[in-house]
């Protein structure tokens, strides 16, 4: 199994705090340093304000050497799809290939208000996604030389040269995620080198991959050739007071955590990744919500993440 970071930064980071995250995690071995995109904090002051995803990703391609960085997830609503394209493909190029986009439809509804982004009604959303998953995909496997055109409800393209391309073979990787029972899987079906499952159990993980193998077989498609990957939020502590003082920072009941996170000891963290790792998932996010915290990486790094394989 594979274990890559995930930070949430709208909650109150600046980007030096994730360079500092971002060299540990290469450092320490992880597969993957992947961020958020939101632009307002869900709780607290958020201090000192959100910072850019693709921005912060195009600095971090260029402060670190080996591991993948990406988002979890993109939303459709805050880009257009042509100039998301070229911006991911540029950051692929300056990361030497290391680059993915992970894309979803958008939710926040309050940081759509507080920015001035419009946010449409739920099945508008959906369409404009489906719509950006078809022009960006469509840009990059455009060969050099041709041009691209799209005539879609949302969005229209004429006679794009479809520049620059990413420099991974075939483009970038698209992370397609949710619990969306029947869009969402052929979404992940048609266009996802990746499906993610976000903060759910290992039972509704099975169930949800179950779906997204049904949707790749209905299309032709051989369900093997994704990766299935599940997010959970860490609290790993080698006792009950590191344990304990580490859900305190994050605000979080240490009981709730043992239930829906990769969290306790790190015997505990390894038995409950396992279980994810039974439902299917050959990958996780573990959503580090104190970035202050490097021991933390450095406790998983050491006593977690080689007993996965």
């Amino acid at each position: 199994m594979q274990l890559r970071i995930f930070t949430e930064p709208q909650m109150g980071a600046t980007y030096d705090d994730l360079l500092a995250v971002a060299r540990r995690t290469e450092e320490t071995g992880f597969d993957a340093f992947f961020r958020s995109d939101h632009y307002l904090t869900m709780g607290g002051d958020g201090l000192p304000g959100p910072t850019d995803a693709w921005v912060t990703l195009a600095g971090l391609a260029r402060e670190t050497s080996r591991i993948r960085l990406g988002t979890l997830m993109t939303a459709a609503t805050f880009r257009l799809p042509g100039p998301l394209a070229i911006t991911v493909a540029q950051v692929d190029q300056m990361s030497g290939g290391r680059v993915e986009l992970g894309i979803g439809s958008g939710w926040f509804a309050e940081e759509h208000a507080a920015y001035g982004i419009p946010f449409p009604e739920l099945g508008e959303r959906f369409d404009r996604y489906e719509e950006q998953l078809a022009v960006i995909t469509g840009l990059w496997g455009t060969p050099v030389g041709e041009r691209f055109d799209f005539a879609g409800t949302h969005y229209q393209l004429a006679g794009s040269p479809a520049l620059p391309k990413p420099v991974q073979p075939g483009g970038v990787p698209v992370l397609v995620g949710g619990s969306g029972r029947k869009r969402t899987p052929r979404l992940a079906a048609r266009y996802a080198a990746e499906f993610n499952v976000p903060f759910a159990s290992a039972e509704d993980n099975a169930r949800l991959f179950a779906g997204v193998r049904e949707a790749c077989a209905d299309a032709g498609r051989d369900p093997a050739d994704l990766v299935y990957s599940s997010a959970l939020v860490l609290c790993v502590g080698r006792d009950d007071a590191e344990l304990r003082r580490r859900a305190a920072a994050i605000g979080r009941d240490v009981d709730e955590l043992r239930r829906n996170g990769a969290a306790g000891t790190p015997a505990q963290a390894v038995d409950t990744l396992g279980r994810y790792a039974e439902a299917g998932a050959g990958r996780v996010y573990l959503q580090v919500l104190d970035l202050t915290d490097l021991d933390h990486l450095d406790l998983v790094a050491g006593e977690v993440a080689p007993q996965l394989g």
